[in-house]
């Protein structure tokens, strides 16, 4: 059921990730991104692993949870896997009929697409498993800050993030109710051709945006009520106080990336 699905879960815990700076969290999930897509050969990738398994084991998070995050997205690996394995045509030929050919080339390439997609989820879900969606939005709000100057609405565009991270899986419940109640009543939702199965959505989208907007007018008048006039003025509950870990970690985190540049320039 689409009430079952994780999305942006977060765990509170008492680990050294849990506890880390969220606007340093994010700096370095930036940092660990450009790791992942700088490096060109599968050693670089290693490296990659090797930072990953240490982030995971410190997060003290259980290792199923970051499998739910990578199921989702089975099919599009297996995809992308083999139209690798099919249509690059570099390196040896182990097996050739008509236009199929499969090669060492389009092998080592579908394994590191894999092995770069799985460590790029895993590394993504940490984030979000370790820091609150408020927390979240806090921290992009004050690494954004230096853009007040050139009058971006920072407070604002961090709002919005937070709202919508607040009512995803909200509206996902919404969802699953309305499948439920339409399939009550007779409605065919996963049956049919996929153009009858598309029409047939209409039954879920128009009450689901429905109600969307009515939450929508709900919260704005909420909002209202409690004088809310954007960040101008506004103080925070929670101050974000950075710590010798926090520059330790960056620091760590810099040194896995100049190590996997090194080797992506030696290893050629």
């Amino acid at each position: 059921m689409l009430a079952d699905i994780t999305i942006g879960q977060y765990f509170p815990g008492n680990s050294l990730i849990h506890r880390l700076d969220p606007r340093f969290k994010i700096v370095i999930t930036f940092i660990y991104i450009l790791m992942l897509f700088t490096g060109s050969n599968i050693i670089c990738l290693a490296v990659g692993a090797i930072y990953t398994i240490i982030a995971v084991l410190l997060s003290k998070i259980k290792f199923k949870m970051f499998l739910k995050s990578i199921k989702p997205i089975f099919p599009f690996l297996l995809i992308t896997a083999l139209l690798n394995i099919l249509f690059v045509r570099s390196g040896e030929t182990y097996f050739e009929w008509h236009f199929f050919k499969i090669t060492s080339g389009g092998i080592n390439i579908s394994v590191f697409m894999i092995i770069r997609i799985v460590l790029l989820i895993t590394g993504s879900s940490l984030l979000t498993y370790t820091t609150s969606p408020i927390t979240l939005t806090d921290a992009i709000e004050r690494l954004l800050s230096p853009l007040k100057k050139i009058k971006v609405p920072v407070h604002e565009l961090a709002m919005m993030m937070s709202i919508a991270l607040r009512f995803i899986p909200t509206l996902i419940e919404e969802t699953d109710k309305i499948m439920s109640a339409q399939k009550a009543r007779g409605a065919e939702i996963d049956t049919g051709s996929f153009i009858t199965r598309a029409k047939n959505m209409t039954a879920i989208l128009v009450p689901l945006f429905i109600s969307a907007f009515r939450r929508a007018d709900e919260l704005a008048t909420a909002m209202e009520c409690r004088c809310y006039n954007g960040g101008e003025g506004r103080t925070r509950l929670r101050q974000l106080k950075s710590e010798s870990r926090d520059y330790i970690s960056l620091a760590v985190t810099f040194l896995f990336y100049g190590l996997s540049i090194a080797v992506s320039i030696i290893i050629k």
